[in-house]
């Protein structure tokens, strides 16, 4: 998902430095959303994967 949203971040760049500014606008936000998604995800499963280690290690 990360990936998708850096390309998004780079279709938006190159939109808006072309003068594009409805495309770039909307691949703009698409990789935001895309961006924020991934960051919610990898919280998620950052504090799944320390309570399963404490879990197992019996900490």
């Amino acid at each position: 998902m990360l990936k998708w949203a850096l390309i998004f971040a780079l279709v938006a760049l190159v939109a808006g430095a072309l003068g594009f500014g409805g495309v770039a606008g909307a691949a703009a936000g698409v990789a935001k959303i895309l961006f924020f998604l991934f960051l919610i995800g990898f919280v998620i499963f950052l504090v799944l994967g320390v309570m399963a280690g404490k879990k197992i290690t019996g900490g």
